[in-house]
C-alpha cells in the first residue's frame, strides 16, 4: 500500500473536480461518463501519476474523453455534484493508496454501489470508507491478510490430498 501524500491529494481533489464538473459539462449519464473515464487513457494517465507533469486542467480532460469515445448523450439520470464528487474522490484515492489502475477499482465497485454508499460513508476518512467497502464485498484489506487467506486455501488444499 503506497502512502498518501501531496501527488495523491492533488490526484484525488482533480478527479474530483473532473467528476463534479461532469454534471454540467457532459450530456451523458453520470453512470456512463465514470465508466468511460475510469476505463480512458487519461485515467491510466492519473493511474501512473504522469499527469502531474503536464498543465492539464480539469476543464481539458473532457476533451481528451471526447476525443478517446466519441461524443455521446446515452443515459439522463445525473448524480448530485456532492456525490460526484465524492465518487471521484474515493475512486482516485483507492487507485492512489492501493496501487490498483482505475479500471481495476472500477471493477471492484460501481458507481451505482457508492451511491448508495454515500450518505452513510462521505463524512468518514477515505481510508476508512474504503476498508469498509472491501470488508463488506470480502476483498482483502491489505497484502499481509491476503497472503494469510491464500495461505489457508492452501493449507486446506493440502489437508485434502
Amino acid at each position: 500500500m503506497r502512502k498518501f501524500d501531496k501527488d495523491g491529494l492533488i490526484l484525488c481533489e482533480m478527479q474530483g473536480q473532473v467528476f463534479e464538473m461532469s454534471i454540467e459539462t457532459t450530456s451523458t449519464s453520470s453512470e456512463i461518463f465514470i465508466r468511460r473515464f475510469m476505463q480512458s487513457i487519461i485515467a491510466k494517465s492519473l493511474d501512473s501519476g504522469d499527469i502531474l507533469q503536464t498543465n492539464i486542467q480539469p476543464k481539458d480532460i473532457f476533451e481528451r474523453i471526447v476525443e478517446q469515445y466519441g461524443e455521446s448523450k446515452y443515459g439522463s439520470v445525473k448524480y448530485s455534484p456532492n456525490e460526484m464528487y465524492w465518487i471521484g474522490y474515493i475512486y482516485r484515492y483507492f487507485s492512489y493508496t492501493y496501487e490498483k489502475s482505475s479500471s481495476q477499482v472500477y471493477k471492484i465497485i460501481k458507481p451505482k454501489e457508492l451511491r448508495k454508499l454515500f450518505f452513510a460513508y462521505h463524512t468518514m476518512d477515505p481510508s476508512q470508507a474504503i476498508e469498509r467497502i472491501l470488508e463488506a464485498k470480502g476483498y482483502p484489506i491489505n497484502e499481509e491478510e491476503e497472503l494469510k487467506r491464500q495461505y489457508e486455501i492452501f493449507r486446506r488444499i493440502r489437508k485434502g490430498n
